[in-house]
This record gives structure tokens, C-alpha cells and sequence, in this order.
């Protein structure tokens, strides 16, 4: 499983990828995110979190450096032990959420992903 950004001809890189660049230029290649580290930008712990979401659930506003491009990124982390600065990586996870805990079918969605852990 990869953590898929996307490169633009002018340059720029986004995760998600989209269509079109920030600039309105085409895609032209993936790069996956999980090879690289990233720092932490901002975090914060949310206790009231959506049904069959850890509680507390520990979030992060991350950014890679990516060949001198700046990516940011949300998601998970693995521990509320963290600082803004620290380094972080991108470790995969099969289950995101309880895929039993929401009113949609289990099977209808996907509960995989990736979390952040300290480095």
C-alpha cells in the first residue's frame, strides 16, 4: 500500500492527488510518501471523536520535504507523546477506524491507511 502524492509538470506536489495541479497544470508522475519523513507542523488530541474512532484520537498537520517541494498532510498519529517539530513517519495500518461502528456496510468502504509515528 502506498501513500500516493502526485507531481505536476510545473513542479508542484499534492496529497491527495487531483486532476489538475495547483496551478492548473497536468499530472505527470505518483510519488509515495511512506518512503519519506516528515516534520510536525501542528497536532492536537480529540476526545469526541466519530463512532468507531479511537478515543483519544491524536492528530497531526504533517510536512514532507520532498525533493525541495513542501507536502503537508493530516492523519493519525500513533501517540499523543509528541511536539510540534518532531520527525515522523508514515507507518501503515489496517484499520483506521472499527469498520463495524458506522451505519454504511463494513465492506462498502475502506478502513486501511496510514498513521504517523515519532521517528
Amino acid at each position: 500500500m502506498t501513500m500516493e502524492a502526485t507531481r505536476y509538470d510545473d513542479g508542484s506536489i499534492t496529497y491527495p492527488g487531483h486532476p489538475r495541479g495547483p496551478g492548473g497544470s497536468e499530472p505527470v508522475e505518483t510519488i509515495d510518501l511512506s518512503e519519506y519523513t516528515a516534520e510536525i507542523v501542528t497536532w492536537t488530541t480529540s476526545t469526541a471523536t466519530p463512532p468507531g474512532v479511537r478515543e483519544p484520537n491524536h492528530l497531526a498537520i504533517v510536512e514532507f520535504d520532498v525533493e525541495g517541494e513542501s507536502v503537508r498532510a493530516i492523519g493519525q498519529l500513533t501517540t499523543g507523546d509528541v511536539e510540534t517539530g518532531d520527525e515522523v513517519r508514515p507507518v501503515y495500518v489496517d484499520e483506521l477506524r472499527d469498520p463495524g461502528a458506522g451505519i454504511r456496510e463494513p465492506e462498502s468502504q475502506a478502513w486501511d491507511g496510514y498513521r504517523f509515528e515519532p521517528v
